[in-house]
């Protein structure tokens, strides 16, 4: 039985790959500075393009996705699949006249945004369930079309007069999704599924048409979610030892499987035009969608942040998405900015790991307490409290970096000393070349897990120090690489 409805499960276990997935969907979609000005904002639709198939023969892009990966799908299991695309719409400007009429203009500006000609993408999705047993006996075949359209929307100004109108223009597109399933031969209940997401556009470019003709008329961003309701898929990655070889016969052409989801789990997957880690996730710190999913979001927000008033009314007017994006940063409070600077993910698992161990009375070992290797905060009755995890400094009470000191030349430096930096010795940093023989004032006096000691500082003469200081963003040197300031009383 094959129908296009899901199950309330279904829905909402795709949900949770959507979240990933659309990460996936607006790759590239409008990249900082977010003006369609910008240079790198005119060759877009990077990832996942299936264009025409007249279009394959004048360029390097392809009109087809296959994908192939393993499932032990139970008896009975149903398997949902969601195909989602952009449909790139060709949007105009255009200004209102005195005799009621209007014509197309270059730009159009008001009060808060300038609007300008525009590429959108209109999120498209092709969903279908079926019966895996049925899957195994006859291949499903869905064509699926999008009709060409022209939408207009009138443009307003401060007072609610018209000033002018956006006109958009969609061609149409064709496509055909092809499912298979085939049993693996040997004891195991394996199949190999088969998801093939093709073009089948009909159009035929003229002579000298560029890409920009032939996007309109593609499949963009294309990427498939998979969810079983009974069984498991398999990690293509990370798959058993009897898999290995019915793994390495899978052809991907053009999108990657893995599995998506919590990690642990096997029941949906995400086939995707980027290459991903199995259970790949965002950021928690993450706030919203910056269109840049490979660049570091604190970075993308300070560098909006910085736009002039006139760069964010061009960005407001490029895209929608491009002013969410200008209004998500000039609202961002300075904790949530604070929240984007580092996380070590590395640390959860052991942290975690040992949480309950680490409420377990300490034992009466020499040298076990407070001190470099400690794992907690040791209280009087004998218990640690894991309130932090071992890394951080906070989880040693005998560690302060604002009030810690080194000897340096027998002399005490610690937060509010000023030194001169001399990292002669080492050369490890271009920087070195730029801040040598440089006061500096000493803000923290760190103490690593490895029994390491760094002066973190900020130069006296860097107009910039109180903003670094805000931010805890210092130049890190070891002792041998600072003299203290001569008839410098330290503290």
């Amino acid at each position: 039985m094959t129908t296009t409805t899901f199950t309330s499960r279904a829905e909402a276990r795709l949900a949770v790959a959507r979240h990933v997935a659309d990460a996936v969907l607006f790759e590239g979609y409008v990249l900082y500075p977010y003006r369609a000005s910008a240079a790198k904002n005119r060759l877009r639709w990077q990832f996942g393009v299936l264009v025409p198939p007249s279009w394959t023969a004048a360029a390097a892009e392809h009109d087809v996705q296959h994908t192939e990966l393993l499932m032990e799908p139970r008896r009975g299991a149903t398997l949902a699949v969601e195909v989602r695309f952009l449909h790139a719409q060709r949007r105009t400007v255009q200004r209102a006249l005195p005799d009621g009429g209007f014509e197309t203009v270059r730009e159009l500006p008001l009060d808060d945004r300038v609007l300008v000609p525009w590429d959108e993408g209109r999120e498209e999705r092709v969903r279908l369930s079926v019966d895996v047993d049925e899957l195994t006996k006859t291949a499903v075949v869905v064509p699926f079309a999008r009709p060409a359209a022209e939408e207009t929307e009138p443009v307003t100004d401060a007072t609610g007069a018209v000033v002018g109108r956006l006109v958009r223009r969609r061609e149409e597109i064709g496509g055909v999704l092809r499912l298979s399933a085939s049993p693996l031969d040997g004891p195991y209940a394996t199949q190999r599924l088969r998801v093939v997401v093709e073009n089948t556009s009909d159009w035929l470019p003229e002579e000298g048409a560029g890409r920009d003709a032939a996007l309109p008329r593609s499949l963009v961003a294309t990427h498939t979610l998979l969810y079983l309701d009974s069984g498991q898929f398999l990690s293509l990655t990370d798959p058993p030892q009897w898999a290995k070889g019915a793994v390495a016969a899978c052809r991907n052409l053009h999108t990657w499987p893995v599995p998506a989801g919590e990690p642990g789990s096997r029941d949906l997957v995400l086939s995707s035009p980027i290459i991903l880690e199995d259970h790949p996730a965002i950021a928690p710190e993450s706030l919203g969608v910056l269109y840049d999913a490979t660049e570091i979001d604190e970075i993308l927000a300070l560098r909006t942040a910085a736009l002039t008033d006139e760069e964010k009314r061009e960005a407001r007017g490029t895209d929608d998405r491009a002013a969410a994006v200008i209004d998500l940063t000039d609202s961002m409070p300075a904790q949530m900015l604070e929240r984007l600077h580092g996380a070590v993910r590395s640390l959860r698992e052991v942290t975690t790991s040992g949480a309950s161990a680490l409420r377990s009375p300490v034992p009466d070992v020499p040298g076990f307490g407070a001190g470099a290797g400690a794992s907690g905060v040791f209280r009087e009755d004998g218990f640690v409290r894991q309130d932090t995890p071992w890394w951080d400094p906070g989880a040693d009470a005998s560690v302060d970096p604002a009030r810690d000191h080194v000897l340096v030349d027998g002399r005490k430096v610690r937060a509010g000393s000023r030194v001169v930096l001399r990292p002669r010795l080492r050369h490890s940093d271009a920087q070195d070349l730029f801040v040598a023989g440089r006061r500096a004032l000493v803000e923290a006096v760190l103490h690593d897990v490895d029994g390491g000691v760094h002066i973190a500082v900020t130069l006296e003469d860097d107009p910039g120090a109180d903003i670094r200081r805000e931010q805890g963003r210092y130049l890190y040197f070891q002792p041998d690489e600072v003299d203290v300031v001569d008839r410098e009383e330290t503290p």
